[in-house]
Parts: structure tokens; C-alpha cells; sequence
């Protein structure tokens, strides 16, 4: 998709339109469509690098980044990976798992990439690099897997 942006920052850097954007449309996403009771906001936003998908000036998509050790403990990973109703289906969700593991491997080349997937999306993670490492869980009431990168 052209007019796509990609930028990532830390907690610090974000600025206050960005952080009310982000918790909107993690909440819009995860608590309302998914129908989903959890605390979303978490001291992990603390220490994560937010990647955002701008068009427009306005996230579209967004994904929180670790750094080995500060979600599991020997594996880098990335969470709470949205693509905003209405862009969905285009092609963005795809880029933001590409741009994802781009950015992890920027700050930590040879880090290992663990997920917590949605077990629905096994397929399409699959087919972005990523293999099923160990059985089905629940995760505040939704089926996950945990999911290594194949890099």
C-alpha cells in the first residue's frame, strides 16, 4: 500500500496524540471487536518500542517490540499486532509482521522471535515465517500458541 509510513519509537518518544491513538485503537481492537475483558495497559509499554503504520498522519497499524529479556526471557518478540478496521485485507497486516521482525533485528541481529499468537491466525503467521512451538493455551480468554520465527 503507497502512502504508508513506518517509524518506531520508545515510550519517551511518542507524544500525547500518539499514546491516546495507540491505547484507542488497542482498545477498540482488542477489548470491543474481540470482545475481550483484559488490562490492556500494562508497565510493558514502558520498555517496548511501539512501531506504528501511519497513512495520512493517522495509525493505521501498530505492534509493540522487546529486546530479549524484557517479555520472554531468551527471545525477542513483538505483541499486540493490529491493523485498524476498514485497512484490513489490503496487504498492511503482512507488512506490519515483515516490518516487526525488521525492527527486532535492527536492534538485536541475532535474536530469536518468540509470539503469543492468536490461535486463529496460525496460518497466516505460518506463512510469514513462523512455526507453532508447543501446544494451545488460553490468554485472557482467547486460544493462543506460542509461535518462533524462523530466521
Amino acid at each position: 500500500m503507497k502512502q504508508l509510513f513506518w517509524e518506531s519509537k520508545t515510550w519517551q518518544e511518542l507524544n500525547k496524540e500518539e499514546v491516546h491513538e495507540i491505547l484507542r485503537i488497542r482498545s477498540k481492537v482488542f477489548v470491543v471487536e474481540q470482545n475481550c475483558v483484559y488490562q490492556d495497559i500494562d508497565k510493558k509499554d514502558l520498555k517496548a518500542i511501539h512501531l506504528l503504520g501511519k497513512k495520512n498522519k493517522k495509525i493505521i497499524a501498530y505492534s509493540r517490540l522487546f529486546k530479549s529479556g524484557d517479555y520472554f526471557f531468551n527471545e525477542a518478540s513483538f505483541g499486540r499486532a493490529l491493523v485498524k478496521k476498514g485497512f484490513r485485507k489490503k496487504g498492511i497486516g503482512s507488512m506490519l509482521i515483515f516490518e516487526s521482525v525488521k525492527a527486532i533485528k535492527r536492534k538485536e541481529a541475532n535474536a530469536k522471535i518468540k509470539i503469543s499468537a492468536q490461535a486463529h491466525l496460525i496460518k497466516f503467521y505460518k506463512t510469514r515465517g513462523f512455526k507453532e512451538k508447543g501446544e494451545e493455551y488460553l490468554e485472557d480468554g482467547i486460544p493462543h500458541i506460542s509461535m518462533e520465527h524462523l530466521s
